[in-house]
């Protein structure tokens, strides 16, 4: 028998599914149909944005960073707002994580048995080594680590750590992200002007590689402070 709590997760489920779906399609428009600018005006790319980002906190299979490549390469074509682009992935990231929050304060077993598969990941727990254990450091910097956006925002709902304190960091971290990813994709997208899909794939490497070389850099000063505490 269903319960009225597993009927809500499905239902919740069923929608991110549809409105993800319908997202994709809507963002991807501009590129299949080669409309002209005028017609790619209006809300609807930014909502797909903000759909599917907040999405891909809950469901991973959603291309929430892809989403954000794209529709910061569209803004380097003149398609799309770039400011609008940030506003939207903000949001959606930090809805995203509130929306995992809650359903791990309210749906422990589950989520706790797909957290701890990735917790046994050697990356995931080599970042959040690195990262540390504090929340601020967590919700700003552990969205950048693969898995580990699912790994923070689980953790701290099932923990049932202060909302407040939550969102403050979450929103800290989704602005920063946001800006970062699209800062990056729109120069890239800018310079392949003429080669979209190009553009969307190489601004994805390049930020990652950005990303990875910061995480490289702090994990050698961080070996070096220990080594020197420990001398």
């Amino acid at each position: 028998m269903v319960t009225r709590r597993q009927a809500w997760r499905w239902g919740l489920l069923a929608l991110f599914v549809v409105v993800g779906g319908l997202a994709v399609l809507t963002l991807l428009a501009p590129f299949d149909t080669q409309v002209e600018l005028e017609e790619a005006e209006g809300p609807w790319p930014y909502v797909a944005v903000f759909a599917l980002v907040l999405g891909d906190a809950v469901i991973a299979i959603l291309p929430g960073e892809t989403t954000l490549n794209t529709a910061a390469t569209l803004a380097a074509q003149g398609k799309l707002e770039l400011g609008w682009v940030m506003v939207a992935g903000a949001f959606g990231a930090v809805l995203g994580d509130s929306a995992l929050y809650w359903i791990a304060h309210l749906a422990r077993p589950r989520v706790q048995t797909r957290l701890d598969a990735l917790l046994a990941n050697d990356k995931v727990a080599a970042a959040m080594d690195l990262i540390g254990s504090t929340a601020s450091g967590l919700l700003v910097f552990g969205r950048y680590v693969p898995g580990m956006r699912f790994v923070v925002n689980a953790s701290l709902g099932l923990a049932g750590h202060p909302y407040r304190d939550f969102v403050r960091w979450s929103a800290l971290g989704g602005v920063l992200w946001s800006i970062y990813i699209c800062a990056v994709a729109y120069l890239v997208g800018t310079a392949l002007v003429d080669s979209p899909i190009a553009a969307i794939a190489v601004s994805a490497v390049a930020s990652s590689i950005v990303v990875a070389i910061g995480f490289v850099v702090l994990a050698r000063r961080i070996r070096r402070q220990r080594a020197a505490s420990e001398t």
